[in-house]
């Protein structure tokens, strides 16, 4: 306790038994301000006026535990933040259908683990839209009799996809997965959605040969060049061998899975993100 009189500085100290009562002696009349204090509760101040010759007693003082404020902040791993963001990207799909899982519309999305770069491949080489995609162009090819030697009939389309299944699974797993896991680059485009028109088509044509690190800075896509070129030499091996021309066809279908790229991704700036239903609405990110 202490007991504090109107125009004095000095202070006088007291301490309560053990049933809380309290006393000072020998204090002069007058108005006095009293302040009752203990560890852990908030201190209470009682004012008041002795008179002279005569005895003071305060009301009950009763101190009360102060009010606290707890705080508790939970935050997500870095490797919980990106499977989040994962599966909120395989959720994402042109008209509600098409699988458009490589695309990021999150401006400072989580770099993937090399677990997750092969889950997503997986994700997007063995989505059931996908390969219904491949047995089209399969059909496509058959009905032009692409690759003649593996002639018609069941058999001949079973060769074509197979062919055109291995350049789709070898270029998304070694393009998408193994490299971008050895080189750590991020297999995904960046959605851009702002600045100029000229600017963002620029920026989405780079998208074949331009990728996002790891690390946040932007680095040649080793990944897409190398997946591209594995896709088309895989590719080559299934093709009868008059069909083959050597390694021209294989860097003529590298390249033309690299300008395949390059169109998507302008396609993901100005179309697909508005047919992508169920994408995040969040802000762009602009490098």
């Amino acid at each position: 306790m202490t007991l504090k009189r109107e125009g004095q500085s000095s202070e006088l100290e007291a301490t309560s038994n053990g049933d809380g009562l309290f006393a000072f002696t020998d204090v002069p009349p007058g108005v006095f301000q009293l302040t009752v204090s203990s560890e852990g509760l908030a201190p209470q101040e009682f004012s008041g006026t002795l008179q002279s010759g005569e005895p003071f007693v305060t009301p009950l003082i009763m101190l009360v535990i102060p009010t606290q404020v707890t705080e508790v902040v939970v935050r997500l791993t870095q490797q919980e933040l990106a499977d989040v963001q994962i599966k909120e990207q395989e959720k994402q799909r042109v008209l509600g259908i098409v699988p458009n899982f490589y695309v990021s519309y999150e401006r400072n999305a989580v770099p993937l683990s090399a677990k997750q770069k092969f889950e997503l491949a997986w994700k997007s080489a063995s989505d059931p839209v996908a390969l219904a995609g491949v047995g089209f162009m399969a059909g496509i090819d058959q009905a032009a009799d692409r690759w003649g030697a593996y002639g018609q009939g069941a058999e001949g389309y079973a060769k074509r996809y197979g062919a055109t299944y291995a350049n789709v699974f070898t270029s998304t797993f070694i393009g998408g997965a193994v490299m971008p896991s050895l080189l750590k680059q991020d297999p995904r485009y960046f959605y851009k959605g702002t600045g100029s028109t000229k600017s963002r088509i620029l920026y989405a044509l780079a998208s074949s040969v331009m990728c996002k690190g790891d690390n946040g800075r932007w680095q040649p896509n080793y990944s897409n060049v190398i997946g591209s070129f594995a896709g088309a030499g895989m590719q080559a091996l299934y093709l009868p061998a008059n069909d083959r021309r050597g390694s021209g066809f294989v860097v003529s279908s590298a390249l033309i899975r690299l300008g395949e790229t390059s169109l998507t991704g302008v396609l993901q700036e100005f179309v697909f993100s508005k047919l992508t239903p169920n994408r995040p609405r969040r802000s762009t990110w602009q490098p």
